[in-house]
């Protein structure tokens, strides 16, 4: 019982402690691992990913996603230095390639680390529906949610812990325990936990494509042609990463008029489609 109520105890604390305030939520997340780990790590990964793969060099659609990936990142700078957020991003090193791989995708690492694939042009097949993707991406940086996944999967594995030596008399219990912990926190923690970055990155993203000057709805327009380029049925949305499209489209329609009345505050009053 004193082990048990150790590791409470602990976890507890640790909890209050590994706290950061996103600033574009205003939400606490967690932050066990500090970026000052996060950040080498990533950005040694990108290298070796880099090293690896086939990057596009000097092409239109490479230079595009050079020049949308800076106005999107300028866009996210005049946000936090208007918002009391000098300095916020003083550790990124930002960093926007396309790389030759057939698969429909995109994404970006800790500290502005981003790769688009050459699969994803035909579908987003726009300036501005590069600008989407490239805002949702931005917009995972931006939130630490890959510092806050790592977070969530280290109290992940303490849970199990706490678990497992409070039932180590019980083998019997203890079995079942795990395999009901492995479930349960999968799909009612750590899946909703990654639906919620995703709707955060869309609306964030959404602000960020806005300042920029280009057109928000043309992310709800990305997000139709994603939803037919998938074809098949979906997994159900509670066994998803990701909201189901349908979702993210409607979500989107509706923070259209917001994100360009907050474009409007740095003067931006035009949108390119």
């Amino acid at each position: 019982m004193k082990t048990k109520s150790f590791i409470i105890l602990t976890t507890m604390m640790v909890l209050l402690i590994a706290c950061t305030t996103n600033p574009f939520t205003g939400k606490n997340t967690l932050a066990l691992v500090p970026n000052s780990q996060i950040l080498p790590m990533s950005f040694q990964q990108y290298s070796e990913f880099l090293n690896e793969n086939k990057v596009v060099k000097g092409t239109a659609d490479a230079q595009m996603i050079q020049k949308v990936g800076q106005k999107i990142s300028t866009a996210s700078e005049r946000w936090l230095n208007a918002n009391g957020y000098q300095g916020y991003l003083k550790d990124y090193q930002w960093e926007y390639n396309l790389v030759e791989d057939d698969a429909v995708n995109a994404w970006c690492m800790p500290g502005g680390k981003i790769v688009f694939y050459t699969g994803i042009l035909p579908v987003a097949n726009t300036e501005a529906r590069i600008a989407a993707i490239m805002g949702h991406e931005v917009a995972h940086a931006l939130a630490n949610h890959g510092q806050q996944r790592m977070s969530a999967g280290q109290l992940q594995q303490i849970g199990a812990v706490a678990g497992n030596i409070a039932l180590a008399n019980d083998p019997e219990n203890q079995a079942l325990f795990n395999t009901a912990y492995g479930v349960g926190s999968s799909v009612g923690v750590m899946l909703p936990f990654s639906r919620s970055h995703e709707t955060e990155a869309d609306k964030i993203g959404l602000t960020l494509m806005a300042i920029a000057g280009y057109e928000p709805a043309e992310s709800a327009e990305l997000w139709r042609r994603m939803q037919q380029q998938g074809g098949g049925a979906a997994p159900p949305q509670f066994l998803s990463t990701h909201p189901a499209s349908q979702t993210r489209i409607n979500n989107i329609l509706s923070w259209v008029e917001e994100s360009k009345a907050e474009a409007r505050k740095f003067g931006v009053t035009s949108f390119k489609k």
